[in-house]
């Protein structure tokens, strides 16, 4: 008996799948350069052949039956497959091949240096760093173009791909600022004074707000940066008291430049890795996702390599 895959016209099912992720049969003639009539045609083909209605049409859109979304998880996992085994093929998987590593421009260089140490110094070891916004990322990462993404965040659903975070490290938040006498304060050394934020829609910003809300204080907000580096510099030029993971600003804890004020209590900034299901995975990143331990404690220890140290909180114990 003839299998039905030898016969299944991959050229229409690859029509469907443009226009089931559109929505709009005119837009995708378009994107695939084929009239509409013509687009039309191939997919009442692929209909006929599977022996079922793939499409509704609700307007001037079209939507998905029940066998169009089965379809179209079949669909989205060989054209998956298709890209992955291209890109295989065309740059091979060998540990000598590049590893394209994409990180999130907000993201501590500090941190991403921590996750790469391992190979570094290693011979014959090529890396590809690329900077930039998350979406735009991780949608590389699932056209194969990257093989990890570093975050700030987990990753949300991505058409197509199966994409997997995985949380490599935490770090406590802390307040920092210029060297000064005694101890800080929560709320009293807040009240008043030019702090430096991330952003309102962050998690850490969130976290911060709520607990000035319990204290019933409010910050003074100086400037509300997403980006690590700016932060680092405004926190060591300005004078403003900035909230921030110590390992952003290692280097001027270390100089004493700044100096951790206070670890705010259950706050913390997490590390994600982000990858995509694969076949042929590059081998250095199983192997830099294997030293999660080790990578977090290399964070503590980077949070602990400096003086003064801020005292935390009777009953805060470490990440």
């Amino acid at each position: 008996m003839e299998l039905l895959t030898s016969r299944l016209n991959l050229h229409h099912l690859h029509y469907f799948w443009i226009v089931a992720h559109d929505g709009q049969l005119t837009r995708a003639a378009a994107r695939l350069r084929l009239s509409q009539s013509a687009l039309s045609t191939q997919i009442r083909q692929l209909e006929a052949q599977l022996g079922v209605a793939l499409f509704d049409r609700v307007g001037r859109t079209l939507q998905l039956t029940e066998a169009g979304r089965v379809t179209l998880v079949y669909a989205d996992d060989l054209f998956r497959v298709g890209a992955e085994l291209v890109n295989t093929l065309q740059r091979g998987r060998a540990q000598e091949a590049p590893l394209r590593v994409g990180a999130q421009s907000t993201l501590s260089r500090n941190f991403q240096e921590a996750f790469l140490r391992p190979l570094i110094h290693e011979t014959g070891v090529r890396l590809r760093l690329e900077a930039g916004r998350l979406d735009a990322l991780l949608a590389r990462l699932s056209a194969h173009e990257l093989d990890v993404v570093l975050s700030t965040e987990p990753a949300g659903p991505q058409e197509g791909t199966r994409l997997r975070s995985r949380r490599v490290a935490r770090q406590a938040v802390s307040v920092v600022g210029r060297p000064r006498p005694g101890r800080f304060r929560f709320p009293e050394d807040v009240v008043g004074v030019p702090m430096i934020l991330p952003p309102p829609d962050s998690g850490v910003r969130a976290g911060f707000d709520a607990l000035c809300a319990r204290a019933q204080c409010a910050a003074t907000v100086f400037a509300e940066v997403d980006d690590m580096a700016a932060l680092r510099l405004l926190a060591r030029d300005t004078g403003a008291l900035a909230l921030v993971p110590s390992v952003v600003v290692r280097d001027e804890l270390r100089s004493g430049a700044l100096q951790e004020l206070w670890v705010v209590p259950d706050l913390f900034e997490s590390f994600y890795a982000v990858t995509a299901e694969r076949h042929y995975p590059h081998p250095l990143v199983a192997r830099l996702l294997r030293r999660e331990r080790e990578l977090q404690e290399e964070v503590d220890g980077e949070a602990n390599a400096k003086a003064p140290r801020a005292r935390r909180p009777r009953g805060q114990k470490r990440n």
